[in-house]
């Protein structure tokens, strides 16, 4: 018998048994589909952390404080940063083109009846430059602001819609943390970071956050949360942190662990890719756990159909038809079942993506070869799991098997 005969009669055989058959490729249409949604959705969740790095900046380092052992292990980091390490770091390296110090913390912003508890920023003038953030209306922190002091505050456009509504908020007054501070900018949309949303947020002048609502917590100078650094050009990143790290040990006086940590985009990116690769692989594998469920129902559809068949294998064996030829047939029947549940579960899959893209912030992403992977895979299993099945029908008695029916 043929090969194109032997398929033939193979989907015949499984086209009359609909339900069966459709059973049969539940569990390797799940399989696939839960292997291309989990690769899928770890890539998106990739490509939207990169997305949101690239938005921080170009070429932006970042100053941490704390030695890099209290920032793995505790959220309160040691106060060893300071704005005068800041100002050092402008004025002594050359490699850098601007240099932002920020603090950074979660207060209670009011505005008549209604209330947000926000990110507040205080900040300098350079932070606009350094952190690629833009101003939608009136203005940013100026020089001035700094000199004085000034109550004055810009929000964010999502804060600003929450508190004012259509209202225009220029020139209109807030309350963070019972003090007043005049609106004199509203920032344009930004976007979220990290689970942050970056235009729920007010900045102030980096001063009047230190001396009205931080407060002044370490002997050295203006205590600060970390401090952003904008290197001249790509070219210039690993330069300007190894002069930045030699800068503060010497200010510090370090001899041992250094008590900050500079870090650039590519660090920081290259430590999250490395947890969702991990978080991908691990549900990937988990998924193709059902993978082999599914190759297990083939194998145990295939033994019954075989039990079921025995009249028409003796038949057939009795006619003239090789063991071979029954093995074949077999083999197919379960390769056919195998390869439809993963094209199915392809589709379903490639679906499940695209709606997680649409309903979500994370960026749908196909991957070509895990498409490949699964599907390649669902046909081995129905190939591997097919043999046994198979081996059994091919071995029975032509005499034994017209007996038994």
């Amino acid at each position: 018998m043929d090969l194109v005969e032997s398929i033939k009669m193979s989907a015949t055989t499984l086209v009359a048994n609909k339900l069966r058959s459709s059973l049969t490729m539940l569990g390797i249409i799940i399989g696939n589909a839960s292997v291309i949604a989990m690769v899928g959705i770890g890539q998106g969740a990739q490509k939207l952390a990169s997305e949101q790095f690239e938005s921080l900046g170009p070429n932006v380092l970042f100053v941490l404080p704390g030695s890099r052992e209290a920032r793995n292990t505790t959220f309160d980091l040691p106060k060893t940063l300071v704005w005068e390490d800041a100002k050092a770091i402008a004025n002594q390296v050359p490699s850098i083109a601007g240099v932002s110090p920020e603090i950074s913390n979660r207060f209670l912003i009011s505005y008549r009846n209604k209330n947000s508890q926000s990110q507040v920023t205080g900040t300098t003038p350079e932070y606009l430059d350094v952190r690629s953030f833009k101003v939608d209306k009136g203005r940013f922190v100026n020089e001035l602001d700094i000199k004085r002091n000034k109550q004055v505050v810009m929000l964010g456009s999502e804060l600003a819609e929450k508190l004012f509504g259509k209202q225009n908020p220029l020139g209109e007054e807030v309350r963070i943390n019972n003090i007043s501070f005049q609106i004199v900018g509203i920032m344009g949309t930004k976007g979220s970071f990290m689970g942050q949303n970056q235009d729920d947020a007010a900045f102030l002048p980096l001063t009047t956050m230190a001396n009205r609502l931080q407060g002044k917590t370490s002997p050295y100078g203006t205590e600060v949360s970390w401090i952003s650094i904008s290197a001249k050009n790509q070219a210039s990143i690993d330069a300007a942190k190894f002069q930045i790290e030699n800068l503060l040990r010497r200010r510090h006086k370090i001899t041992g662990e250094d008590d900050f940590g500079v870090d650039t985009q590519k660090d920081i990116l290259s430590i999250v890719n490395n947890v969702t690769g991990a978080l991908t692989i691990m549900l990937a594998a988990i998924a193709a756990i059902s993978l082999g469920v599914g190759g297990i129902g083939v194998m145990n559809i295939m033994l019954v159909s075989v039990t079921e068949r025995t009249q028409e294998i003796g038949l057939r064996k009795a006619l003239g038809a090789r063991e071979k030829d029954i093995l074949i047939q077999f083999l197919i029947e379960a390769v056919i079942l195998s390869a439809a549940g993963g094209i199915l579960g392809t589709l379903v899959g490639v679906s499940g993506v695209f709606f997680v893209g649409v309903v979500t912030p994370l960026k749908a992403g196909i991957s070509p070869m895990a498409i490949l992977v699964a599907v390649g895979v669902s046909g081995g299993i129905g190939l591997f799991f097919g043999v046994v099945p198979a081996r059994r029908a091919a071995k029975l008695d032509p005499i034994v098997a017209l007996r038994s029916a």
